[in-house]
């Protein structure tokens, strides 16, 4: 049996699709296999939570982190902090424990969407212009208007969701656009709108080996893939995306080249825009995507003809086997 501490929760505001992903994943892990605990992580307090309920984490003892060496692994289902940004992982890291995920390091720099566009560049993967704030430092609406045009999108910089994103179409809209995007981070992101089709593919490492998802078009009822759309069925998800040939293998191979440009673990997704001149556009990383039922990259697991089951299994034999080498 291994051993597997199964970790959700976390302190943004996308904790309760956390809880969600966490309990989902559960169901995939063969208790013939795997011995789970599932853990709540929520302003830094450790729970153990009952694994009966399927839909919140209802916490049922307190859990010390000292104990997390009697496990063989860790599965982190955290969006947003402390999962995706690093924290957690440096924690495991110093308790010697596998993990599921990229490295502290890797995941620090995915999560944070300016620092992981910077990696990015001349990498030949394009990207849409941007302007970068951090809190404190002078806004000038006239300036980024000048530079990037209208309509731009805010969001935070190191926001797993939609949280705080706003597409702006007037220059006297963006002062209350980047406060919402400062009340989720302490970066702000500014880039410069790119009309077209919203792609997104999943991508995993098995047995050494980068494998891609079928892609995803994103056709949001609202005007951009927000939460509404996002998490309470305003979307259409097409699985595989109607496109070209020539377009699925160039997602492919950028999502490809980007997981093994950074040194990715895991499970990660890379969201695109095909632009209207059929330019890929990437716009940021997921260090560790939604898993409800209902999320995109389950979708996409069983588009490519597997289960979700099948492909946690590879990555937590990886997780072990590369913590072990």
């Amino acid at each position: 049996m291994i051993r597997t501490a199964l970790i959700y929760g976390g302190d943004s505001s996308e904790w309760g699709i956390s809880v969600l992903s966490g309990k989902y994943v559960a169901t995939c892990l063969d208790p013939a296999r795997y011995e789970v605990t599932e853990l709540l992580l929520r302003n830094g307090q450790w729970s153990v939570c009952d694994p009966s309920v399927t839909d919140v984490a209802v916490p049922v003892a307190p859990f010390i982190p000292s104990r997390l060496k009697e496990y063989d692994v860790a599965v982190i289902m955290i969006h947003g902090t402390p999962g995706e940004n690093g924290i957690l992982q440096a924690e495991l890291e110093r308790h010697g424990l596998p993990f599921t995920t990229c490295s502290s390091r890797v995941s620090a720099i995915t999560f944070d969407k300016h620092a992981c566009k910077k990696g990015l560049q001349g990498v030949g993967i394009p990207l849409a212009p941007e302007m970068f704030f951090h809190r404190g430092e002078a806004f000038n609406p006239e300036e980024v208007v000048e530079k990037l045009g209208l309509p731009v999108f805010v969001k935070p910089n190191d926001g797993g969701s939609s949280f705080g994103v706003t597409k702006v179409k007037r220059q006297e809209d963006l002062a209350a656009a980047v406060a919402a995007a400062f009340s989720e981070s302490d970066d702000v992101l500014i880039e410069s709108f790119i009309p077209g089709r919203e792609l997104t593919e999943g991508v995993f490492s098995r047995g050494g080996e980068i494998i891609t998802l079928p892609v995803t078009e994103i056709i949001s009822h609202n005007e951009y893939f927000d939460y509404e759309a996002k998490y309470m069925g305003k979307s259409d998800e097409v699985c595989p995306a109607q496109i070209s040939r020539e377009v699925e293998m160039k997602v492919r191979e950028q999502t490809r080249r980007i997981y093994q440009h950074f040194g990715c673990s895991g499970m990660i997704r890379c969201d695109y825009i095909l632009s209207e001149s059929g330019q890929v556009y990437f716009l940021e990383i997921n260090p560790i995507p939604g898993m409800t039922k209902m999320s995109l990259v389950p979708a996409q697991i069983r588009a490519a003809g597997m289960e979700v089951s099948e492909v946690l299994d590879g990555i937590i034999a990886e997780a072990i086997s590369s913590f072990r080498a």
